[in-house]
C-alpha cells in the first residue's frame, strides 16, 4: 500500500452501564483495537474515531452518533486508503423482513436502542471510492451476517437455525419482544420528559404493526423521526437513496460468530490480565500480538478460531465474509509493526493456554445478544 494512502477507523464499544445487562468488556475491546491499530499497523491517532459509553464519555454510541462518524470516515476516504470499523455491544436478528421475506436481517444495538441494519452498513459501503477497503470487525451476538451478499470464506455453509446456548454458561438472548417492551417504555418516557407528543403516539405506533419488527420500526420512528434504519423508511424514501445490494468484492467483515450464534463476554480474571474482553476481540489481538508479521484476513480468522476452542467456547464460531482476493489480502493492508509488544498495546493476556484445554465457560459469562431492560 502506498504510503499515501491512509488509515481511518471508527471504533465502537457499547457496554449498556446501570441495566440489568450491562456487558463488561465492550469498552476494553474498543481501547485495545485502539491502541493495537496504532501502535501495530500505522493508523494516526487523529483518525481513529472511539465512542464508548462509559461513565464520563461526551461522544457516546448512539445511532445518529456512529453513523456521523461512519459517514465522515466515508467521506474523507481516498482510492488505496483502509477502513475499519469496529463494534462490540449487542447484536439482534430480524427473523422475519417484510420486504424481503426470505431475507433475515441482521442489526447492531447502539447505546440508545436506534439499531444500525446490515442495509445501512451497506448503503455507506457502496459509496466507496474505488481501490478502498472496508473492513468491518463485529464482536456481537448474530454478526454472521452484517454485509449483505458477501462470499463465505470461513462460515456455517448452511441456513440460519437456532441454537440453544450451552447450559455452563449465562445467556440473556434476545427476543424481538423485549426490544419492542423496551422501545414502549423508552418513549413513554421520552414523551413524558418533552410534552411533545400525545401518549397516544405510541399506542397508534404499537397498533401500526403486523409483526413485531413492523411495530419495532414504528417506535423507533416515533422517538427518532427520520434518524432510523434504512429498513424502516418508505419504499420511495430507499429508492431516492439508490440502495442496492452489494457485490462480493465490497466490504470485508470478520464476526465473532455465526448469525446464529452468541458472542461471549468474559468478565475480568487472572486469565483476562485483570480486564473483562469479548471473547472474539481478545482472541484477535492474541493472534496479532502473536504473530511475526502479517497475516492474512484468512489466516487472522483461522487462527482466532483456534484460540476460541482454546478457551473452552465451543458454541462460538467467528467467521469471514468477503471476495477471495480480499480473503488472501493482508489484514488492514500492512505490515504490522513487530517490535511492539501487546503490553505498548494495552492488551497483554494473562496466560498461555495449550491446544485442547477442557476449560468450561462459568456463569458469569454473558453473551452479547441480551437487550437492555429497566
Amino acid at each position: 500500500m502506498s504510503t499515501k494512502c491512509k488509515k481511518r477507523a471508527v471504533l465502537v464499544g457499547c457496554n449498556y452501564p446501570n441495566t440489568i445487562n450491562e456487558l463488561s468488556g465492550c469498552v476494553n475491546d474498543a481501547k485495545a483495537m485502539r491502541e493495537m491499530i496504532v501502535s501495530r499497523f500505522g493508523f494516526d491517532s487523529k483518525n481513529v474515531e472511539l465512542l464508548t459509553d462509559e461513565p464520563g464519555s461526551t461522544y457516546k454510541p448512539t445511532r445518529a452518533n456512529i453513523t456521523a462518524a461512519l459517514k465522515k470516515m466515508v467521506v474523507a476516504a481516498k482510492e488505496g486508503d483502509a477502513l475499519l470499523f469496529h463494534f462490540s455491544g449487542h447484536g439482534v436478528v430480524d427473523l422475519i423482513d417484510p420486504h424481503q421475506p426470505s431475507k433475515k436481517g441482521e442489526a447492531i444495538v447502539p447505546c440508545d436502542l436506534n439499531l444500525i441494519f446490515d442495509v445501512d452498513l451497506g448503503q455507506l459501503i457502496q459509496q466507496l471510492p474505488s481501490g478502498s477497503s472496508f473492513t468491518i470487525v463485529s464482536d456481537s451476538c448474530h454478526s454472521g451476517g452484517l454485509i449483505d451478499k458477501s462470499k463465505e470464506q470461513i462460515g456455517p455453509h448452511s441456513t440460519l437455525r437456532g441454537i440453544a446456548p450451552p447450559v455452563d454458561y449465562k445467556a440473556r438472548g434476545i427476543s424481538l419482544g423485549t426490544l419492542f417492551d423496551c422501545l414502549v417504555t423508552a418513549a413513554n418516557v421520552i414523551i413524558a420528559a418533552q410534552g411533545l407528543l400525545a401518549p397516544r403516539a405510541v399506542d397508534n405506533a404499537i397498533n401500526t404493526g403486523t409483526d413485531t419488527m413492523t411495530g419495532i420500526g414504528s417506535l423507533l420512528t416515533t422517538i427518532f423521526g427520520n434518524n432510523v434504519s434504512l429498513k424502516f423508511l418508505p419504499h420511495y424514501e430507499r429508492d431516492v437513496l439508490n440502495v442496492r445490494s452489494l457485490t462480493e468484492d465490497e466490504g470485508i467483515l470478520l464476526s465473532g460468530c455465526q448469525a446464529n450464534e452468541f458472542s461471549i463476554d468474559m468478565p475480568a480474571s487472572d486469565k483476562t490480565g485483570g480486564k473483562a474482553f469479548g471473547a472474539f476481540t481478545y482472541t484477535v489481538l492474541k493472534v496479532i500480538k502473536d504473530s511475526n508479521g502479517a497475516l492474512t484476513n484468512k489466516q487472522l480468522m483461522v487462527k482466532a478460531r483456534n484460540e476460541i476452542i482454546k478457551l473452552g467456547i465451543g458454541q462460538q464460531h467467528p467467521c469471514l465474509y468477503c471476495s477471495d482476493e480480499n480473503a488472501d489480502a493482508a489484514f488492514l493492508g500492512h505490515q504490522p509493526n513487530t517490535t511492539t509488544g501487546a503490553k505498548a498495546a494495552g492488551f497483554e493476556p494473562g496466560f498461555s493456554i495449550t491446544r485442547g484445554r477442557n476449560c468450561k465457560v462459568n456463569n458469569n459469562v454473558l453473551d452479547r445478544c441480551a437487550l437492555l431492560r429497566s
